[in-house]
C-alpha cells in the first residue's frame, strides 16, 4: 500500500506543555482521513506540523514523501489546505481568486485559464465570475475554496474544518467533492467537530490530550466502543469512559 503521510512517535512542545504526544499513523493514497478531537486536543497543532508550517520537537513525519522537519517547502508544494477561517481573498472576484491562487501555484497562464474555465463551469459560478467573493453564500465560498485547493493538483489536501459554519446540505454536497477527489486518488486528511461527518471517512483517529486514543474504521470503532454512532465514541473517549 502507497502511504502518503507518515508519522512516528511524532511529539510537539510548548516549554513544559506537550501539544502532541507521540502520535503514530499512516495515512494511504486516495483515503478520506479524518482526524478528530475536542478543542485543545492537539490536532490543530498536528496539522501544522504536516503541512510544514510548524517544526516537530521529536519524531519522525513524511508527507509526500518529504520530511517535514528537514524539507518543509517541498511539502507545501505538493499539498492543498483549506481552513476553516476561509483561505480566499474576500476583495477579489471569483475570477480573480482562481488566477491569482493559480499563479501561486506556479501554474502557467495558459493553465490557468483553462482551469479557471473548467471550475466556473463545474461549480456553476459562470454567471458569478466577476462578482466578489464577499458577496457569494458561505457554501458557495466553501466549495470554491476547496476547488481552489485543488488547483495545482496536489497528491494531498489538508481540509480543517472545512464545513463549519454551513447548512447540511451544503455540507452534503461538499462532501460529493471530497468523494470525488479522493475517487481521483488525491489523499485527504479532514478535521471537523460534526461527528456525522466522520461516518464518510475511510478511517478515524481521536486525539484526547496530545495522544491518538483510538483509530479504526468508523464501523469498527462503533463495535469497539459499543457506540450507537460516532458521537457516542467521541463523548466516551473525551470522558475517559472507554
Amino acid at each position: 500500500m502507497d502511504f502518503v503521510i507518515t508519522t512516528e512517535q511524532l511529539s510537539k512542545t510548548f516549554g513544559a506543555f506537550k501539544a502532541v504526544d507521540a502520535i503514530s499513523f499512516e495515512v494511504a493514497q486516495g483515503e478520506i482521513f479524518g482526524f478528530l478531537g475536542a478543542n485543545g486536543a492537539g490536532k490543530t497543532t498536528a496539522l501544522k506540523m504536516l503541512t510544514g508550517l510548524l517544526s516537530p520537537s521529536s519524531g519522525k513525519a513524511t508527507v509526500a514523501s518529504f520530511d517535514v522537519w528537514r524539507q518543509p517547502e517541498q511539502v507545501k508544494r505538493r499539498i492543498g489546505y483549506m481552513s476553516q477561517k476561509f483561505s480566499l481573498y474576500e476583495d477579489l472576484s471569483v475570477r480573480e481568486n482562481i488566477r491569482f491562487y493559480g499563479g501561486i501555484y506556479g501554474l502557467k497562464r495558459a493553465d490557468i485559464a483553462a482551469k479557471t474555465a473548467d471550475l466556473l463551469q463545474k461549480l456553476e459560478l459562470e454567471p458569478y465570475a466577476d462578482q466578489l467573493v464577499a458577496g457569494l453564500p458561505l457554501g458557495w465560498r466553501q466549495k470554491l475554496a476547496f476547488s481552489v485547493a485543488l488547483l495545482h493538483e496536489p497528491r494531498i489536501v489538508f481540509l480543517d474544518e472545512p464545513t463549519s459554519g454551513v447548512d447540511p446540505l451544503t455540507r452534503r454536497q461538499f462532501w460529493d467533492l471530497i468523494y470525488e477527489a479522493a475517487h481521483e486518488g488525491v489523499t485527504l486528511m479532514v478535521t471537523t467537530h460534526y461527528m456525522d461527518e466522520a461516518e464518510y471517512c475511510d478511517r478515524v483517529s481521536i486525539m484526547v490530550d496530545g495522544k491518538i486514543q483510538a483509530l479504526d474504521t468508523p464501523r469498527n470503532m462503533k463495535k469497539a466502543f459499543g457506540a450507537e454512532d460516532m458521537d457516542e465514541v467521541f463523548r466516551k473517549l473525551a470522558r475517559g469512559q472507554a
